[in-house]
């Protein structure tokens, strides 16, 4: 190795020609691991005397920088031997680079310059002079580059070097402070990204000098920039000053310059803030709000200041649109208390103003301007949020003031702000909520059910019942709380039922949606989600099933609660109280429901003195009432986990399937089936799993072939298709031809088409993942990948009266299914598309045109092809009898706008001309489209 080393040494003084072949051995031999101690510094001094590395193709340079690198990695200890000849002479091989690739290898060996400790000596300047003079990086890269360096690449390279010591701020803070004023905004931006990552390793020695300049220049670019990016990186900037300064240990005989720094921007910014209608109001706030935020001491010293100034401000300006601007001013100051939690007793601004500011704040809920009232409740949420702020009576006035704006404020806007003021705070709160606010909703809620509502019940007080409601929902947001919110609503439900008015299903169906939001909110508190479910659960269950018999016996009570409206509004409640229970504690529930429901076992349900038994599983029109109460069991089902066993599951899919088969209400039979589908996705892989799916083959296959309940047949096999589709189960593929075959039916065929949109979409209430279905991933792909060339065929086979069924099927698959998977199958599949669109049913065409909307702004290439006819269809169809159809075509007029120019410019007068007849549309929503579809031609 010595002699190899002295030889390659000696061939540096060689013919230029040589040189390449050398340096390639040379790095060889620096990452050969038994060279002498000694060679390393031989070899690199050999380079630097002999190689002037500048001149060198780039290859050979970058070969040179890998040499570098390798004895950096491995010699360290040597290569700091040499000292600061070692920087100078890097600095030589390096000075006059161009080539963005060596220069990420050269950026990359300062920065370890730096971060190892090498001896930087007298030339901390030239090494900075060496790569800053790439800054700002101007770098496009090429068309089709191999090597995919990109601009952002070469800038975070640079940055990590020149923020990488405070060495270089002497030299860096005055090139920022030039480039910040420059007019170049990419300049801008780099520069103040710079100085933020500088003021990270920086203290007060480095900034002093320039702090004056680095202000000013930052203050006129948040003042007079119209540049978003701009103005947030300036604040980001002087937030990491600030938070730089705040840092620095202070010594008995140095000025505090963050005090002298706060000052300065206090002293620019103050005077501004007392002109709330001027354009600089908000600069100046931001600025302030910036440096604030930066440490605790950055914030006391600068609130002592301002919040008074704000507070006086606010009681000066009587306009509720000044007033909203100082109050937002002031939110943002609250808010960044918010970051320190707690409010310290001995040097808070806030605590010694706690009295103007609740005042200020309660006075702007009850200001008769919605806007103010909004910016109010969110300033009243960050004040219950800091720890401490609040004395006892401002609560109990926080919790009036919520209650009134949630109960009787007019404007929605502001009555949803105040409920959801009234859910952040309550679990700070609690005692305080479920003492005050519960109670006085609960007694409203009494008031508007008790007294007699005229003609189908007034507007306001429909409005407040839903209000109440509403409001016991949103402020539950604690375990305490919605012991006490829980109990009410279930008593409210059960009132509603037995007063049995008209109307009383829309009653029900507002407390089911409370009960719901209730649910969400208990999921993640594991003791507020049992509470929840041993108290809701059985309690709907009681009611349902108390309808249900008194239907059987005594028809004319209790029907509200059997409305289809209203078991749809129970079945989430039910369901969303379910999955999120643990194991055990689910095993517990269902063993007391399934039997409920196959066995009539009641005893677990709260008041079960009934009538006569339940039987929704047994034959008889007087139980057709029971039956629809299939709907419950399958929320409560399907919402387990895979690790809870269902007692007698084999017994209760073979019910399943016989209601769905047999049973004459559309309802039952299709809830039915989806409580079958929902079981059967989930069954694990085996006999039994076989032997029932073959059953319901067997019941199925005759059901579809002839008789009265062809539908109730066709609805199971949709559902569990669907089942097995999301599990990959071998079975689907047999089901899903059957389907296929049933689209040339002249009676199933438009129903089956429809069914294709079920089997690809999201289902809200059963096989979906929040309710824990097996869904593999990427089963439409593979759906569309087995099945849209038997659509296409078929629909290629088809008689005419029946095309369109294979029309609509394919409309929905596609219109599911990813767009980057669409796009790449569009030119086999655009014809088809196209054909579509003079289909005459209004759902092929409604689903066409959301599938091509936005294949003309992803494949633009490709729908320029066909322009020509596009254009035609599109137009016509903005004369279409069906609203959806006319603004789902004027949308895709519109977005032909982003094909190239020179397909669209033959078209433009016509497409003009002819989108002048929908701005006169008679329905607005067409117009609006009309509107914006010919502007952009």
């Amino acid at each position: 190795v010595l002699h190899l080393v002295l030889f390659y040494e000696n061939r540096l003084q060689d013919h230029h020609l040589v040189i390449p072949s050398v340096l390639q051995g040379l790095r060889a031999l620096s990452m050969c691991e038994v060279l002498s101690p000694g060679l390393a510094v031989s070899v690199l001094k050999a380079i630097f005397q002999e190689v002037h590395v500048q001149s060198l193709l780039q290859l050979d340079r970058h070969t040179v920088y890998s040499i570098i690198t390798s004895f950096m990695g491995t010699r360290e200890e040597e290569l700091k031997g040499l000292g600061a000849d070692f920087t100078f002479g890097f600095i030589q091989v390096m000075d006059g680079e161009k080539d963005p690739r060596n220069l990420l290898v050269a950026f990359q060996i300062v920065r370890d310059l730096i971060a190892k400790n090498y001896a930087l000596g007298p030339f901390v300047e030239e090494l900075f002079e060496v790569t800053s003079c790439y800054f700002p990086i101007d770098f496009t890269p090429p068309p089709n580059d191999p090597h995919g360096i990109q601009r952002e690449d070469l800038i975070l390279s640079l940055r990590s070097v020149l923020a990488s010591t405070p060495q270089f701020a002497e030299f860096l803070l005055p090139l920022l402070i030039e480039k910040i004023d420059s007019d170049l905004q990419s300049a801008k931006l780099d520069s103040l990204q710079t100085l933020t990552a500088c003021c990270a390793i920086y203290g007060q020695k480095e900034l002093q000098e320039f702090l004056p300049s680095l202000w000013s220049s930052l203050r006129r670019e948040v003042f007079q920039t119209a540049s978003e990016k701009v103005e947030a990186e300036c604040l980001a900037a002087l937030h990491a000053l600030s938070a730089c300064l705040s840092r620095s240990v202070l010594s008995s005989d140095t000025e505090d310059l963050l005090d002298s720094f706060l000052g300065s921007i206090l002293q620019d910014c103050r005077h501004h803030l007392c002109e709330p209608d001027m354009k600089l109001v908000w600069p100046s706030a931001k600025l302030l709000q910036a440096a604030a935020g930066a440490s605790l001491r950055a914030y006391h010293c600068v609130t002592c200041s301002v919040l008074p100034l704000l507070l006086e401000q606010y009681n000066r300006h009587p306009q509720s649109s000044q007033r909203r601007t100082i109050l937002e001013m002031l939110l943002g100051f609250l808010e960044l208390q918010q970051k320190w939690g707690h409010v310290e007793e001995d040097e808070s601004t806030l605590l010694s103003l706690r009295a103007p500011v609740c005042s200020v704040v309660f006075s702007a809920l009850t200001d008769p301007s919605v806007q103010l009232q909004l910016v109010g409740i969110r300033a009243l949420t960050v004040l219950g949020s800091l720890q401490g702020f609040l004395s006892p009576s401002d609560l109990e006035l926080v919790v009036d003031h919520l209650i009134r704006l949630t109960l009787h404020e007019e404007d929605s806007q502001s009555s949803e702000a105040a409920m959801e003021a009234a859910g952040s705070l309550a679990p700070i709160y609690p005692k305080v909520f479920s003492g005050r606010m519960v109670p006085r909703l609960e007694e409203e809620l009494q008031c508007v059910s008790s007294s007699e509502w005229e003609e189908e019940s007034s507007r306001d007080h429909r409005s407040l019942h839903q209000r109440c409601l509403q409001a016991l929902a949103a402020v539950s947001t604690h375990t305490s709380i919605v012991k006490e919110t829980v109990p009410v609503l279930l008593q409210h439900l059960r009132k509603v039922q037995k007063g049995n008015k008209a109307g009383s299903a829309r009653d029900i169906v507002s407390v089911c949606q409370s009960l719901h939001r209730v649910a969400l909110q208990c999921q993640q508190d594991t003791e507020g989600c049992w509470y929840y479910h041993q108290a809701v659960v059985p309690c709907l269950l009681a009611m349902a099933v108390q309808a249900a018999m008194q239907e059987s016996t005594q028809p004319l009570l209790g029907k509200a609660l059997l409305e289809e409206e209203v078991l749809a509004a129970i079945v989430p409640v039910i369901s969303a109280a379910t999955t999120h229970l643990s194991p055990e504690l689910a095993a517990q529930s269902v063993s007391h429901v399934v039997p409920l429901f196959l066995d009539g076992e009641v005893s677990f349900l709260p008041q079960n003195s009934f009538p006569c038994s339940f039987q929704p599983f047994e034959d008889g029109e007087c139980l057709e009432a029971q039956r629809r109460l299939v709907a419950l069991l399958m929320a409560f089902v399907c919402s387990l986990p895979h690790n809870v066993a269902i007692p007698q599951q084999e017994r209760l899919l073979r019910e399943l399937l016989a209601l769905s088969c047999s049973c004459n209400c559309p309802f039952t039979a299709t809830t039915a089936a989806k409580c079958f589908a929902g079981l059967v996705n989930k069954h694990p892989e085996g006999q039994q799993l076989d032997e029932i799916l073959q059953l319901a083959v067997n019941r199925m296959e005759p059901g579809l072939a002839e008789g009265p309940r062809r539908m109730q047949a066709l609805t199971l096999l949709l559902w569990v298709t669907k089942a097995l589709v999301l599990r990959y189960h071998p079975l689907s593929s047999h089901l899903t031809d059957k389907l296929l075959g049933l689209l040339g039916d002249t009676e199933l065929g438009p129903a089956t088409a429809d069914g294709f949109s079920l089997l690809m979409a999201e289902s809200p209430d059963v096989l979906h993942r929040g309710c824990y279905a097996n869904v593999r991933i990427m089963f439409r792909q593979r759906f569309f990948t087995d099945n849209v060339p038997k659509l296409v065929q078929g629909f290629h086979g088809a008689g005419p009266e029946v095309k369109a069924n294979y029309l609509k099927a394919l409309s929905h698959v596609l219109n599911h299914l990813p767009k980057p998977v669409l796009v790449t199958e569009l030119p086999t599949l655009l014809c088809l598309l196209l054909e579509a669109l003079s289909c005459s049913d209004r759902v092929v065409q409604l689903s066409t045109l959301s599938c091509l909307q936005p294949l003309l702004l992803e494949a633009p290439q490709i729908m320029s092809l066909h322009v020509d006819t596009l254009v035609t269809k599109f137009l016509s169809l903005t004369s279409s009898p069906t609203m959806a159809v006319r603004i789902a075509a004027l949308r895709c007029a519109h977005a032909l706008t982003s094909l190239p120019l020179t397909v669209l410019l033959p078209y433009k007068a016509r497409v003009i001309r002819a989108l002048a007849k929908p701005l006169d549309d008679k329905k607005r929503l067409v117009r609006k489209e009309a509107v914006a579809a010919r502007g952009e031609w």
